[in-house]
């Protein structure tokens, strides 16, 4: 975070009810909008259901849960600035990826972070498909990346939950839900 960044702070409802600085925010547990953008390929080798999702394993000197593995991109909009908008904007500046996104879903939690700051958001889950050919991550904030399908990593988030993000498993089950019915 080189420039100061700040959130959308929201009720229980979605309805924004002010601003924070955005460490500010993390810091006094204060609910705020985020996102999170799930990238999706058809690869018709996979067994199942084809759907690969392509992660991205945060970079190492981020604020918080550095190296964890999570959905393709995640962020806050900015004030004033709509969650489509603001999905398509952060995934070309994390992962160099243009795509039309959708919403497919919302979800409320909380997670207290081992280095004393809390994600309280209602968190949006966007869809997208890959047509491209190229990703190029921004490495000030993208450790790595890799094309997993759904099945195998769901199984990971059963046998090493650990290794990713707390909000994953929840914006996951939205996301899947929306592709299986497609």
């Amino acid at each position: 975070m080189t420039a100061t960044e700040h959130v959308i702070l929201v009720d229980e409802n979605d309805n924004p009810i002010g601003t924070a600085e955005k460490l500010e925010a993390h810091r006094q547990n204060w609910c705020h909008r985020a996102f999170s953008i799930f990238i999706v390929r058809k690869n018709l080798s996979l067994k199942d259901d084809g759907i690969e999702i392509l992660l991205q394993q945060r970079a190492k000197h981020k604020y918080h849960t550095p190296l964890l593995w999570t959905n393709t991109c995640c962020s806050h909009p900015r004030p004033g600035e709509d969650i489509i908008n603001a999905g398509q904007r952060r995934l070309k500046e994390e992962m160099g990826i243009d795509a039309t996104l959708q919403s497919v879903g919302k979800f409320h939690y909380i997670a207290h972070l081992n280095n004393g700051l809390v994600e309280n958001e209602l968190d949006h889950v966007l869809l997208g498909f890959f047509k491209g050919d190229v990703i190029s991550p921004n490495p000030e904030e993208v450790e790595t990346h890799r094309w997993i399908s759904l099945s195998d990593l769901k199984d990971e988030l059963d046998m090493h939950p650990e290794r990713f993000t707390p909000w994953l498993d929840k914006a996951l089950k939205i996301m899947e839900n929306r592709i299986l019915v497609n």
